[in-house]
């Protein structure tokens, strides 16, 4: 009777046949190639520093080294200049920003400082940056005044927009400037620009522009006369009576006023004096006429 030889199955068992499965699959070959080595580097730098001393150790490395590139000469700033803005604004900019020299540029909050020198009553805009040279560079563009603006404050002067530039301690030092007065002159200042020049010829004798009621203007000149100009289109009313007065010398008479606020019938307002007189002449041509 023969005997039965049992061989091998030459099969592969079912765990290895899954295991081969398995490394045919694209997902799980990147897996086991990278994610394995990154998960085990992960966690074996995560236990690393969570110990103190090791994380104090990184934090010092990284100062040290951000120190040592900030304090390198290339990045350091050696000077400021101020271009664009008189002696006493550029004076004013170095109080505000008071800076130890050298500084690293990474030290320096240009955002911040060019809010700070744009807050100075004078300057219109600035701009900050670090020139070639090691040198903060500030360039300012100032606002220009162009009214004398007199209120509880005394005199302040004022640019084109009505914003405030400064003060002003003497009318004399401002002699080209016109004066406005009023609730609400210093939103006006566009308007009592287009006045002033529609007063030329009464330059010599122009004292100021008052506001009233926040509505329109009086033109004040010397002698205590006024112009009352209406709400609307004061610069041309302004022009006509510069025109009465060149043909028949209107404001060189006994006027205390020329009201010109309702334009289909202006109002000559005469000093007393002269209404004292208009009214003894007029007693004696009514006597010479009962006779």
């Amino acid at each position: 009777m023969s005997q039965m030889i049992t061989r091998p199955d030459p099969a592969p068992s079912r765990l290895k046949y899954r295991m081969e499965r398995l490394m045919l699959t694209p997902l799980f070959r990147l897996l086991l190639r990278f994610g394995l080595p990154c998960l085990a580097t992960f966690g074996a730098a995560s236990w690393w520093l969570s110990v103190d001393a090791n994380r104090q150790m990184v934090i010092d490395t990284y100062t040290d080294l951000r120190m040592q590139v900030e304090s390198r000469p290339e990045f350091m700033v050696n000077m400021m200049a101020v271009d664009g803005a008189s002696d006493l604004v550029a004076e004013g900019i170095r109080e505000m920003l008071p800076l130890e020299f050298p500084i690293s540029s990474f030290d320096l909050d240009l955002e911040q400082m060019r809010e700070t020198v744009v807050s100075l009553d004078p300057v219109k805009s600035a701009r900050l940056y670090v020139r070639q040279g090691n040198v903060l560079q500030v360039d300012v563009v100032e606002r220009v005044p162009v009214v004398l603006w007199r209120n509880d404050r005394g005199l302040q002067l004022l640019d084109e927009d009505g914003v405030l530039v400064g003060p002003a301690f003497l009318r004399a030092d401002w002699p080209d400037l016109p004066l406005i007065v009023g609730d609400g002159a210093q939103a006006r200042v566009s308007e009592a620009l287009d006045l002033a020049a529609a007063a030329g010829p009464l330059s010599s004798r122009l004292r100021g522009f008052v506001r009233m009621g926040e509505r329109r203007w009086d033109v004040v000149l010397d002698r205590g006369q006024r112009v009352l100009l209406p709400e609307v289109d004061g610069a041309q009313a302004l022009e006509r009576v510069i025109a009465m007065d060149d043909a028949v010398d209107l404001l060189e008479r006994d006027l205390v006023a020329v009201d010109l606020r309702l334009a289909h019938r202006p109002t000559l307002r005469m000093t007393d004096g002269a209404v004292q007189e208009l009214l003894r002449i007029r007693s004696i041509e009514a006597g010479e006429s009962s006779e």
